[in-house]
């Protein structure tokens, strides 16, 4: 595969990262993941490269990213690996720094683009819905303020460990509450659910991510009329949900018809299938990104 490194195109064993990389010593860095439509365009790309401007701010790492840079370096990866559309991630890793903790900004970060096919997904799984498992590995709290996309992921590596041997069916979602019990979000996805007509997020002080795609969603359920609250909720205000969703920039709005807590306790949400609402804001989701 061809790879963007630091503006280039190049082969991906060619894209070589110094030991001495406070990316790799001390997971200082942040990515984005996303995807393309519509011929090769990335979906929101100016909401993702703003909260990685700002996440690198935030960290000290002397990167702007420009848009047009980034979509004529899309443009040329999608073509040397004849992919129509992609799977995005966007990585900038701190750079070359002293054996220590740092003090000084980082000057020269390394900007990686890694694209793959997207996944192959079938369409019933937009009606049939998936199994959302509740862990008992817990949300870890955010290193500042907010949770940025970093590469500190033990967190999400522990809790898809847990997932994977617990026995829940091929396809599932782990959910992470907080260490004080309230619903979190997934490992790879922000949670919605549906109570009484009113559409329901944990809020973003449970120290979860800010997710790109859950901003999108809510603000297509407000188009629509819908009212969206963000809060603190509990498991057992999840089980007695409508409908229930989760959201991520790859897989989009992925209905969950299944709860089951750590127990392997199972939960039908509805009628077993995707709800109205569900149908609703993901044609919602699918038109706007394909009108680009």
């Amino acid at each position: 595969m061809k790879v963007g490194f630091n503006g280039s195109v190049i082969e991906a064993r060619e894209a070589v990262i110094s030991v001495y990389d406070h990316g790799f010593l001390y997971g200082m860095g942040l990515f984005e993941t996303f995807r393309t439509y519509n011929g090769g365009k990335p979906y929101l790309l100016d909401r993702h490269l703003k909260r990685l401007e700002e996440g690198c701010l935030t960290l000290g790492i002397q990167y702007i990213p420009q848009e047009e840079q980034i979509k004529r370096l899309l443009r040329e990866l999608l073509q040397a690996n004849r992919l129509e559309e992609a799977y995005v991630r966007l990585t900038v890793s701190a750079g070359e720094g002293e054996l220590g903790l740092p003090t000084a900004d980082y000057e020269r970060p390394n900007i990686l683009v890694l694209v793959k096919p997207l996944p192959t997904v079938n369409e019933l799984l937009y009606v049939q819905g998936k199994e959302l498992r509740l862990l008992s590995t817990l949300r870890n709290s955010p290193e500042g303020e907010f949770r940025q996309k970093s590469l500190h992921y033990m967190n999400n590596i522990l809790a898809k460990r847990e997932l994977t041997a617990s026995g829940a069916s091929a396809g599932a979602e782990g959910l992470m509450r907080t260490r004080e019990g309230w619903l979190a979000e997934g490992i790879v996805s922000n949670l919605f659910f549906v109570r009484d007509g009113i559409l329901y997020t944990p809020d973003i002080s449970t120290g979860i991510l800010p997710g790109i795609t859950r901003r999108r969603v809510m603000e297509l359920a407000e188009a629509a009329g819908l009212s969206v609250q963000e809060g603190y909720f509990t498991w057992e205000e999840l089980l007695e949900a409508a409908e229930v969703w989760v959201t991520n920039s790859i897989q989009e709005i992925v209905p969950v018809t299944r709860l089951s807590d750590e127990y392997g306790e199972m939960n039908m949400i509805g009628k077993g299938e995707a709800g109205p609402i569900t149908k609703q804001l993901l044609q919602a989701y699918r038109a706007d990104a394909n009108a680009m």
